[in-house]
């Protein structure tokens, strides 16, 4: 049986091809299959340099035939920091979000750290599958339209005189057919059919074979972004969201023979702002569930022609407005940016707020400076280091907590 082999590297690291890194040589082709991948995304997730890809913000897993390249978050300064420590932030970031979920049997391997990224969102999936097999696979209605040796339903004269002008003993008609073969059905069956390819030789491959077996053969279809744009979700196939958002994500994201070899390709990553961002509005949503005090994401207001602005995080006490934007870098230095700075600003004006607050992540004790912006003295800006990690070098889930008690006790909200 093929073994997936596993690169892992922190953000905004290099990789050179010819070099090897955890026991795993990174070869040319990869590295071409990454570029290939990159200019289709409009160079955003990578960056070329002689010989080798720099990687950017965005973390996750890239497989490429039989290699994995986990991305991984980093806020520490630290060269020997420990790559399943932040794996482990990752992921448990990706199920605080949502964007991950990880059941018994599964979490029971994530802390092995035996388990490649890509396959937890491939069992997953088919978990998902299962489910909705052992439940019952709906029928839906759906238009086909084909020469039938019966009349019935509505019968297309244009291409029933071009088809059957000898056959006279056929009909071409359009007709309302009832069965398993639709639309979402057609989704689940092409992401198996990656999710077969890309697990060949490796023990997610008899899984994938087992559910693929008590599937339905369904038309095979090529999904695009439309498709799942045109889709709608009612009281019968609510079920289905959780699959299909699943397949979604695994379809748009699988590119195969990118490179001028034989190689599939299939890239989950995310950009890792965004996760942190979201991961802190979730977390103070649920320390302020009981108070008095309101919290908003993509709050967004006009600010000149057109042009909106948005902070990451509004928190409302009362008429009082805080401002939170978050920003995953290491801020050892204490030294915003000056368009920072000025960003702040103008959300204190737009939001009527006297605080505004850069958050970032830290890895040991919470800290926070705060100063007032010279004209109007009655804004400020404060800068705060929050740990990400709890007693147990977890990614602690009070971190909505503690952050409040930082926007208390230095009046950015009242108590």
């Amino acid at each position: 049986m093929r073994n997936t082999k596993r690169i892992q590297v922190f953000e905004h690291r290099t990789l050179f091809y010819g070099s090897e890194y955890d026991g795993v040589v990174f070869q040319k082709k990869h590295f071409e299959a990454l570029a290939k991948l990159n200019s289709l995304h409009d160079n955003k997730y990578f960056t070329l340099v002689h010989k080798g890809v720099k990687f950017s913000q965005y973390v996750g897993v890239v497989r490429v035939d039989d290699l994995n390249i986990e991305i991984l978050p980093k806020v520490d300064a630290s060269h020997n920091s420990e790559k399943a420590l932040w794996q482990g932030v990752l992921i448990e970031m990706l199920k605080q979000t949502k964007k991950l979920k990880v059941q018994k049997v599964g979490q029971a391997q994530v802390n092995k750290q035996s388990i490649h990224l890509l396959d937890i969102y491939f069992d997953w999936f088919l978990r998902e599958v299962q489910d909705l097999c052992i439940k019952g696979l709906i029928k839906s209605y759906y238009k086909e339209s084909k020469n039938v040796r019966a009349l019935k339903g509505k019968l297309e004269f244009a291409q029933h005189l071009s088809q059957n002008l000898i056959h006279k003993e056929r009909f071409y008609t359009s007709h309302q057919v009832y069965n398993k073969d639709h639309t979402l059905h057609q989704i689940i069956n092409q992401a198996l059919s990656i999710i077969e390819l890309v697990s060949k030789g490796t023990y997610l491959y008899s899984r994938c074979k087992e559910v693929q077996l008590n599937f339905p053969e369904v038309t095979a279809i090529i999904c695009n972004e439309t498709t799942f744009s045109k889709l709608a979700f009612n009281r019968k196939n609510k079920p289905y969201e959780t699959a299909i958002e699943i397949a979604r994500l695994i379809i748009l994201n699988f590119a195969p023979n990118v490179s001028a070899g034989s190689e599939n390709m299939l890239a989950l990553l995310f950009d890792m702002n965004s996760l942190w961002e979201e991961y802190v509005l979730i977390k103070l949503k649920e320390a302020t569930g009981d108070l008095d005090i309101e919290v908003f994401g993509q709050n967004s207001k006009r600010f000149w022609n057109g042009i909106t602005i948005r902070p990451d995080i509004v928190v409302k006490n009362g008429k009082k407005a805080s401002i939170i934007d978050t920003k995953w870098k290491n801020n050892k230095d204490n030294k915003p940016s000056t368009n920072d700075l000025r960003q702040m600003y103008v959300y204190n004006e737009y939001w009527q707020g006297k605080n505004a607050l850069l958050l970032y992540p830290g890895v040991n004790s919470d800290t926070l400076i705060t100063s007032k912006f010279n004209e109007p003295a009655a804004h400020s800006c404060g800068l705060a280091n929050i740990n990400v990690f709890d007693a147990d070098k977890k990614l602690d889930q009070e971190i909505g907590k503690r952050l409040l008690l930082i926007l208390e006790k230095n009046t950015f909200i009242e108590k």
